[in-house]
């Protein structure tokens, strides 16, 4: 048995003194690496002694020594010297100051666009909560709260299909041809949304342009422009439910045109939040199906409409967003602490 033992205790020995010198070998050309940068990075700001003849030497540092210049040339990287009388030092002052000038001038000005850039992507893509962030494509969110987790969903925009009961309007033209006016509905087919908020009183979050919204309608002229942070652009109304479909809207139109939309409104309160307009129900929202709706003018709203549910005790809603964990990095080991032999010396 000992001799079984001994050659595994020599190739642990042998494969514990190449470690060491495969490690000392790679500080060594890490520290070779950063000698041979070190002239590069010192030329990258070298200043100047300029000499009357309008020439200059480029150079890291120089010291006067009785009526000679000693300098340390940064092209050749060694010292070298020339008479003091040869060099113009008024405009050898003003290049250096000029240059320094230049580079404080240059560093405020990478700061400043870093933070201006810092700010753009956090107006087009907000922080939410913890670990979330709106994406900056735009869209329109849901920020749910799941089991004290925080959750965003992305809400699909459903187009509202008109009901125009024809055989009624025929009807009551028929009868009081003065007095006609006909009945529409907005409907979205199904009795629930596909997402459902499991908080009462959810935030919205929308940034979305006029010509995204997918409305066939024709676009007022306040369109064109971004309304997004106009008060009650976007509003949350409650749908009601009839024959297995949701009812967002009643539309009742005159003889001469004059349309009336009656709708369950909810109240809420707009805020603008970077590029995105934040939709917040002022009181918390009972058990029931909702939509988030497009204002195009004072009276008109968009077909295309984001319909959403209440219900607390309603399933997790598939393809929602969570906080992003920091990844974890493995720690310890599960090897027992031993002792190294010290690896021999070469003299």
């Amino acid at each position: 048995m000992t001799r079984s033992a001994k050659p595994a205790s020599n190739s642990a020995e042998f494969l514990f003194i190449m470690r060491w010198y495969v490690q000392r070998a790679s500080w060594l050309a890490a520290a070779v690496f950063l000698l041979m940068c070190l002239p590069a990075m010192a030329q990258q700001n070298p200043k100047r002694l300029v000499l009357k003849d309008g020439s200059f030497q480029t150079a890291e540092k120089w010291e006067i020594v009785g009526n000679r210049v000693r300098y340390f040339s940064a092209e050749r990287y060694a010292w070298e010297e020339l008479p003091k009388d040869l060099v113009d030092w008024p405009a050898t002052e003003k290049y250096n100051a000029d240059h320094e000038k230049e580079r404080t001038i240059s560093a405020d000005d990478i700061a400043k666009q870093d933070e201006a850039d810092r700010r753009a992507e956090e107006a087009a893509s907000p922080t939410v909560a913890t670990g979330l962030r709106l994406p900056a494509s735009g869209g329109v969110f849901l920020l749910d709260n799941v089991n004290s987790q925080r959750q965003l969903i992305e809400l699909i925009q459903n187009g509202g299909e008109l009901n125009k009961h024809t055989g009624r309007n025929i009807l009551r033209a028929a009868i009081n041809p003065l007095a006609l006016s006909s009945k529409q509905t907005i409907e979205l087919k199904g009795s629930h949304a596909r997402i459902q908020a499991h908080e009462t009183q959810p935030t919205i979050y929308v940034n979305v342009d006029a010509s995204d919204t997918g409305s066939d309608q024709p676009e007022p002229a306040q369109a064109k422009k971004d309304t997004d942070v106009l008060p009650d652009r976007y509003r949350i109304v409650r749908l009601d439910q009839k024959n297995g479909n949701r009812i967002v809207g009643n539309l009742s139109i005159a003889v001469y045109g004059r349309v009336t939309q009656k709708e369950n409104w909810i109240k809420t309160a707009s805020t603008p939040v970077g590029a995105w307009v934040k939709v917040t129900p002022a009181e918390p929202l009972l058990p029931g199906e909702y939509a988030v709706v497009e204002m195009l003018d004072k009276k008109q709203i968009n077909l295309y409409v984001w319909d959403f549910g209440v219900n607390p005790d309603a399933p997790a809603n598939p393809a929602a967003w969570v906080p992003r964990q920091p990844p974890q990095s493995p720690t310890g080991t599960n090897d027992s602490p031993v002792l190294g032999k010290r690896p021999p010396r070469f003299f």
